[in-house]
């Protein structure tokens, strides 16, 4: 897959220079870039690197100098991540998925399959499963009965899809991603000393030990249209309603979304986040890293919660927070610091506290 300078440009809706002719095979960083390359230099310290490189052509930000950079062609843009979208649409090379259903594909006959799909090696498609067109479904990878999927689905390799799951347009799932597993919900005959420490916070109170008591997942997973889901990332149905995930959101590697869930649209959830049962996720939130929601909670539109967060309670729109338990980034600021200075204040204590000591008795 090859592309000239100018084709790059247009699509990008950007100005080059140079000649527009040239064409370029792939993307690389500037110190590795070849003949053949398109050097991403977009920033001045990226650019020093070219020198390392042989690049004819890079991509290099409003007012660069390219000539003196040795360069014969090159494509200026303002917005250098969302420059990095168009060009890695463009010259990526994919899976080498071929249009057609392989032979050894395990699939009911009262399944659908949309025109031009793919199906790989040892997959297998439940009863009454239906597949939009263009969809892309690797090796081994298991979709239930009744499952929907939409057009231009991508599942990569050993992907699951449970039964009753809907799932919309252009989904995209990493490997080993698990959509419609059933929800961790379970319960005691009589009330446990979990249940006595949750009301309490703290006090088991005089629960016998019990044996857990399983709450089936009635419910199923519904998923809009543009979501990604990451590499081992699990999506567990709901109990009575469905869990829900919203239009254009995206999930990172290792992200879990509990039992009844629903997130909202434009979300972004990063890698090993985990959201509890029964949450209501608003708009365009974005939860960092490692961040824990717990239960029966909301998150207003536009929160947006820092790698490692602990949110224990509702959280309303547009707050950004962080730390355990989440508060205000900037309270959150605020006590590190304080959390800091602790060894100091304590050893200024120390001495006042010797210096009193030292004072000689009052008459």
């Amino acid at each position: 897959m090859q592309y000239s300078i100018q084709q790059i440009a247009e699509a990008l809706g950007a100005e080059y220079r140079g000649d527009g002719n040239l064409v370029v095979a792939r993307a690389a960083e500037p110190a590795d870039a070849g003949p053949t390359d398109l050097a991403m230099a977009m920033s001045p310290k990226y650019a020093e690197a070219l020198n390392g490189g042989s690049a004819k052509a890079a991509v290099l930000w409003e007012g660069a100098d390219w000539q003196a950079m040795g360069l014969q062609a090159a494509i200026f843009v303002v917005r250098p991540r969302m420059a990095m979208a168009g060009i890695t649409a463009m010259l990526d090379r994919g899976q080498g998925v071929e249009p057609g259903i392989h032979p050894s594909a395990v699939i009911d006959p009262s399944a659908e399959i949309g025109e031009s799909a793919s199906v790989g090696p040892l997959t297998v498609i439940g009863a009454r499963a239906r597949i939009g067109s263009g969809a892309v479904v690797g090796p081994h990878c298991v979709i239930g009965v009744d499952a929907v999927l939409g057009e231009n689905v991508v599942l990569r390799e050993m992907v699951s899809i449970g039964a009753r799951v809907q799932i919309g347009d252009r989904f995209i799932a990493q490997p080993g991603a698990r959509i419609g597993a059933d929800g961790f919900s379970f319960v005691t005959p009589e009330v446990s000393n979990v249940e006595n420490v949750r009301k309490t916070m703290g006090d088991k109170g005089d629960a016998q030990a019990q044996s857990w008591q399983r709450i089936h997942s009635l419910g199923a997973v519904e998923i809009g249209d543009d979501v990604e889901v990451g590499a081992n990332c699990t999506v567990d149905n709901g109990t009575i309603r469905n869990t829900r995930i919203g239009n254009g959101t995206k999930l990172d590697n290792l992200v879990h979304i509990g039992h009844n869930t629903r997130v909202g649209q434009d979300c972004l959830i990063c890698g090993q986040a985990g959201v509890s049962g029964s949450v209501e996720i608003g708009n365009n939130v974005v939860l960092g890293g490692q961040t824990g929601v717990v239960d029966n909670i909301f998150i207003g539109d536009g929160v947006i919660a820092g790698g490692g967060t602990k949110i224990l309670s509702n959280v309303p729109a547009g707050r950004v927070i962080m730390g355990y338990p989440a508060v205000k980034m900037e309270t959150h600021t605020d006590i590190y610091k304080t959390q800091r200075r602790l060894p100091r204040l304590a050893r200024d204590v120390e001495a006042l506290k010797k210096a009193v000591f030292k004072q000689p008795p009052s008459d």
